[in-house]
This record gives structure tokens, sequence and C-alpha cells, in this order.
């Protein structure tokens, strides 16, 4: 299941929750995203040909971060870029995000592990704004739950 977070047509971010399965390679991103997201599912002895990677010059002027929940439960919430609070998801082992535009917060509701991919180099304090956020009782849960 692929869980798309729109808020005025802008894509703040794409949930591929663990029970996402197709055959074939599937990207979930358009090509003008600077971090992309794909799933692939092969058959036995599929081959990728060797490759390397062609240097590209590439303009990346937001970061787009990719987390996959390794377990626990994880709670997002997301804002737009003046920071006023949109909904929030729940994620579950297995699940990927990609934050791809606004703001984002996120709550351990049960001890988690997570990956974060994200691109780099870092650029330190000058990398993103923190502020606060939503109190518990003003979230709004959209999308699967458990």
């Amino acid at each position: 299941m692929i869980e798309k977070i729109v808020h005025n047509d802008i894509l703040f971010a794409l949930i591929v929750r663990t029970t996402f399965t197709a055959d074939g390679i599937k990207f979930f991103t358009p090509d003008e995203f600077s971090q992309q997201l794909a799933y692939m599912k092969r058959p036995v002895n599929w081959r990728i040909d060797p490759h390397v990677h062609n240097p590209v010059m590439r303009s990346v002027e937001y970061t787009h971060e990719v987390l996959f929940i390794k377990s626990g439960k994880v709670r997002v919430d997301f804002y737009e870029d003046a920071k006023s609070y949109i909904e929030s998801r729940i994620l579950y082992p297995g699940d990927v995000i990609l934050l791809a535009h606004g703001g984002h917060g996120f709550t351990m509701l049960e001890e988690s592990e997570m990956i974060e991919v994200k691109q780099g180099p870092y650029s330190g304090d000058a990398d993103k704004t923190r502020f606060s956020g939503i109190g518990d009782a003003g979230v709004k849960i959209r999308g699967m739950s458990s």
C-alpha cells in the first residue's frame, strides 16, 4: 500500500507500507525529485548489470529524507513551511517514508529503530529550523492505524 500526504496540491510525504508488493521495478517519485525512491521485486537469478554512476552536476535546494522503520511505532506530524500543523500518520516496522516538502516531527510511541538516508553534505545548524510542534491533544491521525 502507498500513502501520499498531499496538502494544497503539494506532495509532503510518501509512505510505502511494509505490505506493498509489485513485480518488477516501481518508482514512486517524479523524475525531478532530488531524492529518488523505488521498489524492486525480481525473481531468482535476475541480474542487474554491473555499472558505475557518472558524475552529473545536480542542484539540491531542500533536503529530502527517507526513513526505514526497523522496529517500534512512530508518529510523524506534518507541517506547512509556515510551521502550521496539518496532520499525522503512524509508521510501523517495515514502513518506509520519503519526506519531500514542508516540516515534520516525530514521536516514538514505542521504543523504535530507524535508518535515515538524506542528501549531504550535512550543513549543521544551517540545515534546519526547529520550532514547537503540536501537542498530543491536538494530533489528527489519518490513514492506516493499528
